[in-house]
């Protein structure tokens, strides 16, 4: 189905017709009759799943391994990448396009997993949401900044369960730093440095030249969605379209929302006020910058400047990918491991430093041998040991407001907009100012409430995308 002829979002008229099967009142037999711990088929989560290979065929299997949904309809656009899926689940109906499953299927339908590339992600999560259906999303939860602000806005007016794919976020390392951190074991947070070894998938090049042919099992049309039609190439599918900006948000955005959230949630950081970066691309001759507006770079580093609160210190937040990483803190014995194995988490505070790895793992404070007052702090925060997916699940099931989630939209959105944040800076890097001219290292000042650069106004065509017809984000 070509997306030229089908709008990409349902009605408001449609969404008020719009009902879930438990408002039927219909139940084929009542749990308390099943006895206790038995859940009734009618009981269960009914969950569509819009993108069904890769990651989404994980997300799924995480959910039903909970024992309290049914996997009722899977959408791909790709039938190769859904077809371990497809088999797991015989009876879940398939659809290849998801406005069209959510305008057939949706008084079926109570809750979407969205696991689509990054360029997809808003406009399904919308039209998930309007419809009054709870919804998880992978991270990033957008592709853009102002996608991120509105998904924001919709779970709030919609009243639905929106909880973004960042797992890290339900463990307990993340617990634990807040807990040392509220302690005041590390004082005021001042400076934070963060890295990944990621990408490990190309970028930094030119894009490829000519078009291959298009396998039969695939509609490259809809897996395009709102961006601006290309010609396919096999170089894309079915993971390296990350590095590529009409489709992902590079290493920053694959495991920003992994890395940054400790921090984030640690520190209590809101929007950034401004940002500045360096990178490199493979292609890179003397002291002139080359333009290359396709791909993601090889290697970046970013700094971005959150205002403290009343009586606190501005804070730094330092971002590292492609191979760079922070010095080497003094507190760490020289034969321990910085961070984890594929990156990494260290705030620096005005008493003392903590470390983490990738997902808030092993979190430590520096040096090591202040772990004995780490010991003494009391455990505040609940605990997630049902898991992230399984969190999502029992909130759905509770409804709207009642359970606690990880990373509800209204705290992932936030998280979102500062790391593509990051991404406006890094596609303004190579940008000519007003005058013709390459500005180098450009610091952006940033007004948050109206999503808008100040002091570079190149660089505020990033904020927002254009879609291309036949697609909207319906706000």
């Amino acid at each position: 189905m070509s997306s030229t002829n089908k709008p990409s979002n349902l009605s408001r008229r449609k969404f008020l017709r719009g009902s879930t099967m438990a408002a039927t009142g219909f139940f084929i037999v009542p749990r308390h009759v099943l006895g206790r711990g038995f859940t009734a088929p009618s009981d269960k989560l009914q969950i569509a799943a819009i993108g069904a290979g890769g990651k989404g065929g994980d997300d799924i299997r995480n959910f039903y391994s909970s024992g309290k949904v049914d996997i009722a309809y899977l959408c791909d656009v790709d039938d190769r990448q859904s077809a371990k899926s497809r088999q797991t689940f015989p009876k879940a109906k398939y659809y290849k396009d998801f406005r069209e499953m959510l305008e057939k299927e949706h008084k079926h339908i109570d809750a979407c997993n969205v696991s689509t590339p990054d360029n997809c992600h808003a406009v399904a999560a919308m039209a998930v949401m309007q419809l009054g259906k709870h919804v998880y999303c992978q991270k990033p939860m957008t592709h853009d900044i102002y996608e991120a602000r509105m998904l924001t806005e919709a779970a709030k007016r919609y009243k639905v369960v929106a909880q973004m794919g960042n797992q890290g976020s339900s463990g307990d390392g993340v617990r634990l730093m807040q807990e040392w951190y509220n302690a005041g074991l590390i004082g005021d947070a001042t400076a934070i440095h963060v890295w990944t070894n990621r990408p490990v998938w190309p970028q930094g090049g030119l894009k490829p030249t000519g078009h291959d042919e298009i396998p039969s099992e695939l509609n490259w049309d809809l897996w395009q969605g709102p961006a601006e039609a290309d010609d396919y190439h096999h170089e894309f599918l079915p993971f390296n379209w990350r590095g590529w900006w009409r489709y992902g948000t590079g290493a920053l955005g694959d495991m920003g929302c992994h890395l940054i959230d400790p921090a984030f949630k640690t520190v209590g950081l809101g929007y950034p006020s401004e940002v500045e970066c360096s990178m490199s691309t493979i292609y890179q001759v003397m002291w002139t910058p080359l333009d290359h507006p396709d791909s993601c770079p090889v290697s970046s580093s970013v700094k971005m400047k959150f205002p403290g609160k009343p009586g606190k210190p501005d804070v730094a937040l330092y971002w590292m990918d492609g191979g760079i990483q922070p010095e080497r803190p003094d507190e760490l014995d020289a034969n321990d491991r910085m961070g984890g194995p594929d990156g990494g988490v260290i705030i620096t505070g005005t008493k003392g430093k903590m470390m983490c790895g990738t997902y808030g793992a092993e979190p430590t404070l520096l040096p090591k041998s202040r772990m004995s007052e780490a010991a003494s702090v009391p455990k505040t925060l609940p605990r997630v040991p049902e898991g992230h997916y399984h969190q999502w699940v029992n909130a759905c099931i509770a409804g709207y407001g009642k359970n606690e989630l990880s990373s509800p939209f209204d705290y992932a959105g936030p998280l979102t907009e500062t790391i593509l944040m990051g991404n406006l800076a890094l596609r303004s890097y190579n940008l000519k100012d007003s005058s013709g001219k390459y500005p180098g290292r450009k610091k952006l000042l940033w007004d948050a409430a109206n999503m808008k650069i100040t002091n570079f106004d190149e660089a505020n065509a990033f904020v927002k995308r254009n879609y291309r017809a036949g697609w909207t984000l319906g706000v």
